[in-house]
């Protein structure tokens, strides 16, 4: 990044702000600054837990409670513990609360109509176009990619959306249990890593490196949901698994996919993985593929 390119960001900011009029303490007429009335639109006509807000609006628990208390004191929420866990606070609407959701509901679809009025029809359609490839990459740049507990709940939801989808995609189905193992307990450093991609505090993507000793190391479990598809996140898992795996000293990255995972040899191709003979006998592969980190000891196996 230049210095160019760093102000281009900045005046684009600064255009954004005071185009929808975010710079005063009455947003849309709301008589709201711009945080608390994003908050109450969040909590939604439904309502939403603390833990919810939090991750969705990425706000320190400080900050959150103090805009809760000041919505509160408005009369426009009101907290209780979530019937489904009672350690966790569940925010609702008061009845004043959600005629102020429906107002600002309406004032933001003036606002946008007000963008987009001058406007002909070609540069609304350009103008509606940019925001989508803005959106995707500001999303695309919100991405976080961090080792995770293979134990954990949100690990184990991310592997059975990987499993439905193989299940789905194969033509022959998916039995996890045919297939070459990556237990939880195969993915506990330093045997192996488990990492979980995440945006706005959801987790959309996973991958996993298992240590196979000799200086090889394999890569398990891609996956990416399809919400979260088109921003790059299965190049940034594959890069941070193979970075991890120089780290722990493994000198040739393996892999093996199925026929029917197009995109996935695509990936694996693009990134300097060349496709060998069988090294296991998973019996959803069609397709090996290694790639060599470091030079050392470990031997490269035949091409095909």
């Amino acid at each position: 990044m230049n210095d160019d390119e760093l102000s281009q960001v900045r005046r684009f900011n600064r255009t954004i702000t005071r185009r929808i009029g975010v710079l005063n303490d009455d947003y849309l007429g709301s008589g709201l600054p711009l945080a608390q009335a994003r908050l109450l639109f969040e909590i939604g006509q439904e309502g939403s837990t603390v833990r919810e807000l939090r991750a969705r609006l990425g706000l320190d628990s400080g900050y959150l409670s103090r805009l809760l208390r000041a919505l509160e004191a408005h009369k426009l929420t009101a907290s209780a513990p979530d019937p489904a866990d009672a350690r966790v606070r569940r925010v609702a609407l008061t009845t004043k609360g959600k005629k102020e959701w429906a107002a600002l509901d309406e004032r933001s679809k003036d606002m946008a109509a007000s963008l987009l009025a001058p406007l002909g029809a070609a540069q609304r359609q350009r103008l509606l176009a940019a925001m989508a490839e803005v959106q995707r990459f500001l999303n695309a740049s919100a991405v976080a990619i961090e080792v995770a507990d293979p134990f954990s709940d949100e690990a184990k939801a991310c592997i059975q959306a990987y499993f439905s989808e193989l299940q789905e995609r194969f033509d022959e189905g998916f039995d996890p249990g045919l297939t070459v193992s990556a237990d939880p307990a195969e993915l506990v450093p330093p045997l192996g890593w488990f990492l979980v991609a995440r945006l706005d505090g959801a987790a959309v993507g996973c991958g996993a490196l298992k240590i196979k000793g000799g200086g090889y190391g394999e890569i398990k479990r891609m996956w990416v949901s399809q919400s979260a598809r088109g921003l790059g996140i299965a190049q940034r898992l594959l890069e941070s698994l193979e970075a991890q795996a120089a780290a722990a000293g493994v000198e040739v990255l393996q892999l093996d996919t199925h026929r029917n995972l197009a995109e996935a040899r695509k990936l694996y191709q693009r990134n300097g993985y060349v496709e060998i003979v069988a090294y296991n006998a998973n019996p959803y592969a069609h397709h090996w593929f290694e790639k060599r980190l470091l030079q050392g000891r470990a031997g490269r196996r035949r091409k095909l």
